[in-house]
Formats: C-alpha cells, sequence, structure tokens
C-alpha cells in the first residue's frame, strides 16, 4: 500500500481521527511500548497548536508511549497518550523510496495530501485536553540525530528534532522526541517434520499421515500438500491442509485423514509421496515464515 493512501487506524489513532488526516503506517511492526523516553515540544506565542505553552511527555509516566517503524525504514510514528482527552502522533518520513538516514535533516517537509512522493513528510498532531489541534497544512523540518533499527523496520533507538509550521503561521512548533525501545522480539522460526511412516484402512484406502511442527514463539502453523501413490492401475491422490497450534518447546504433532480424490483409486500398503508446505504469520512482524516444499517417502502400513 503506498504510504500515503488514507485510510482510518484503530486505538488511540481512531480517537484522534479528525485531527489525524494522514495515512497511517502501512507495512510495520506492532507498536510496543518505549522503556524510556520524552517528548517535548513548545512554540513562542502565536504558534498556532501551542499557543505559547511547552509540553513535556516521559515515558512511563503516561498511559502509552508507542514508537513504530515501516518495514522498509522508510517512515516511523510516535504515539502518546497521556491521559483522557490528550493525546499526540508524531509522523515522520523521508522521500518515497528511500530510508530515514542518522545524521540526516529533512527539508522542505509537508503533510498528506501536499507532501508529493520525493518530499519528505512531516505530521504532528493530537488532542490537548479534548481541544483538538492539527493543521489543515503545514511546512516543516526535522533531523534524525540517531537512529538505530532491528527487524523488519523496529525502531530500536531514536533521537530526532522537528520544527513545524501550521496553517502558514511564521511562529515555529519545535519538538523533539527521544525513545529507547525493548529489545526487538526473535523473528519467527518454524520448522516441520513427516513422519515416514503412516496407516492405511482395508479396503476403503483411507490413510493418516502426519508429522510434528516446532517454532521459537508462538504461532498458528498451516498445513498444506498432497499425498500420491503410484500403482500399476492408476495413482491415487489427494490434498490435505490443516492448522496447528505451535507453541515453543517439544514438537507439536498433527495428523491427517485422506481418502484418494482421484476416480476408480485408493490407497494401498506401501510406499506413497507426502509434499508438505508449512506457513505462519509472525506475530510481531509483517511477514509469513515459509519452510518451503518438502517431499517425503512415507511408508503406509495396514491398520
Amino acid at each position: 500500500m503506498p504510504r500515503r493512501v488514507l485510510t482510518r487506524t484503530v486505538g488511540v489513532v481512531a480517537a484522534m481521527a479528525v485531527a489525524l488526516a494522514v495515512a497511517p503506517l502501512a507495512g510495520t511492526a506492532q507498536g510496543y511500548s518505549a522503556a524510556s523516553g520524552t517528548l517535548s515540544f513548545s512554540g513562542d506565542a502565536g504558534e498556532p497548536m501551542t499557543g505559547g505553552q511547552s509540553y513535556q511527555y516521559t515515558a512511563g509516566a503516561v498511559q502509552m508511549f508507542d514508537v513504530q517503524g515501516s518495514t522498509d525504514g522508510n517512515r516511523l510514528e510516535v504515539a502518546i497518550d497521556a491521559d483522557q482527552g490528550t493525546l499526540w502522533r508524531l509522523i515522520v518520513a523521508a522521500p518515497d523510496g528511500q530510508k530515514l538516514t542518522e545524521g540526516t535533516t529533512y527539508t522542505g517537509a509537508k503533510q498528506w495530501p501536499d507532501a508529493l512522493p520525493e518530499d519528505p513528510e512531516l505530521v504532528f498532531s493530537g488532542t490537548d485536553n479534548g481541544t483538538e489541534k492539527w493543521c489543515g497544512t503545514n511546512s516543516g523540518s526535522f533531523t534524525i540525530e540517531h537512529i538505530a533499527f532491528g527487524p523488519y523496520g523496529y525502531i530500536r533507538e531514536l533521537d530526532a528534532t522537528f520544527e513545524q509550521y501550521c496553517n502558514g503561521s511564521t511562529v515555529p512548533l519545535r519538538g523533539a522526541v527521544h525513545a529507547v525501545m525493548p529489545e526487538p522480539p526473535a523473528e519467527l522460526a518454524i520448522g516441520m517434520n513427516i513422519a515416514p511412516e503412516g496407516t492405511v484402512d482395508t479396503p476403503d484406502g483411507k490413510i493418516t499421515v502426519g508429522g510434528t511442527v516446532t517454532c521459537n514463539k508462538p504461532a498458528s502453523v498451516s498445513l498444506a500438500g498432497q499425498v500420491f501413490q503410484i500403482q500399476k492401475k492408476g495413482t491415487p491422490g489427494a490434498s490435505y491442509q490443516t492448522t496447528v497450534a505451535c507453541a515453543p518447546g517439544a514438537p507439536v504433532p498433527w495428523s491427517v485423514g485422506l481418502t484418494s480424490q482421484e476416480p476408480g483409486t485408493s490407497f494401498q500398503p506401501g510406499t506413497a509421496t507426502m509434499r508438505s508446505t508449512a506457513r505462519a504469520v509472525d506475530r510481531d512482524y509483517p511477514v509469513t515464515v515459509d519452510t518451503g516444499q518438502q517431499d517425503t517417502q512415507v511408508t503406509l502400513s495396514k491398520n
């Protein structure tokens, strides 16, 4: 999805739907609360959003202090939920196709829909004690003083400053954000093992085959594949699909019962080929893990 597609998000963003007329992050890791951090901003008299006031919020002293980044490192979001009716959201992005780079000042930043693909993007808005604070148009700049990434755009550390001119004002809002995040979650790893032996019921030819799956963190693993057996008078075969709730530790067993889907054929005792694939969505990152296709010779014994 293009990063400037206008949609709605849930939770804190839904509460700020009117004030935050911007695109949410697409393709992001799950947002996590900062282990430590501060968001501070202020403006001189006449600045539309602050009214000349200063604000500071500290991780641990507010209900939410979340930081998340896009998988390509192009943009990031800081979301603050201070208390009932006070929420703030900062979004900064490099021009399309570029990664946010440490030590870089991005000038000429605008907000959606005025920001073109070649422009950096800056949006800072929210609600203050129930009063909406947002800009119909804005301009400004931001500096990524320090940034450290984890897997899939996970933001590990962030130090940035920003300056925003709201609704044509000549008085800027200036702010800074500093955040240290928890260690990033492990990337999901799954394994699949096909049992080398199965059973077959005669005379109906129903087979039972299976194996085990492993994972390094909880995951819903989808297994799919085919079983076929080459015989002199035909090739019985069947497809299967099943889901296993995998938990780390011991291998989790699974099995399926199948009958041939090829007319006029049935499985018999002997060797069959089982072609299988396992997939699972990483609950922490926007990625699907795939074991790849595995072909296994399975001995079917009479049940």
